[in-house]
Formats: C-alpha cells, sequence, structure tokens
C-alpha cells in the first residue's frame, strides 16, 4: 500500500489503482502492508488492511518490496497449485513466481 519499500508514506501510492482495478472485476481483495498506518489508509482509500496473511490465495501480487516480504513463504499462501504470484519489483525468488515486470 506504500509508495516505497521501508516506508510509511502511502501518497501518491500506485497499488490503490491495482486495488481499484480487481475490485471492479468483484475479486475480494486482500491488501498487506507492514509498513503502512491503517488507519490513515482507511481513511484515503476506504480499504481495512489485513494484519495476517490467509493460506487461500488465487492469486498474489507483489507491489511494493519491504525487506518483510523476503522472509514469507509465498507457496504456504496459495489455494491451488494454479495460484499466480506477480513480482512487480523484481523482488521474489525467480523460481517462485509467475510473472514479474
Amino acid at each position: 500500500m506504500t509508495f516505497k519499500e521501508n516506508c510509511p508514506d502511502i501518497r501518491n501510492s500506485k497499488v490503490i489503482d491495482i486495488y481499484n482495478e480487481l475490485s471492479q472485476f468483484g475479486m475480494k481483495v486482500d491488501v498487506y502492508d507492514p509498513h503502512a498506518d491503517p488507519i490513515e489508509v482507511m481513511h484515503e482509500y476506504k480499504i481495512d488492511l489485513i494484519t495476517e496473511l490467509a493460506d487461500n490465495y488465487s492469486a498474489i501480487i507483489l507491489a511494493v518490496s519491504h525487506t518483510e516480504f523476503s522472509k514469507i513463504d509465498f507457496e504456504s499462501l496459495k489455494n491451488s497449485p494454479e495460484t499466480i504470484i506477480f513480482d512487480t519489483k523484481a523482488f521474489l525468488d525467480r523460481n517462485i513466481v509467475d510473472c514479474r515486470l
């Protein structure tokens, strides 16, 4: 949700564009960001940040490369072998992602 890695600033974040686009297609979108202030995100974007990741995602998009994200076992978050992991920052190991920018 933040503008850049390891920073709490949510101004000018493009994550909201991804969120809105996916939501318009009727998808349930969880947003997890340990650096963003949940109150500020709710005030600015009307989004409730989640505080814990689930283990049943159909798609995972890494939009910000926070250091903490390198410790996440993304494979354990998938709900099936068909789950797509899209890494917009080329941050994750190439072997676990399906697409990257």
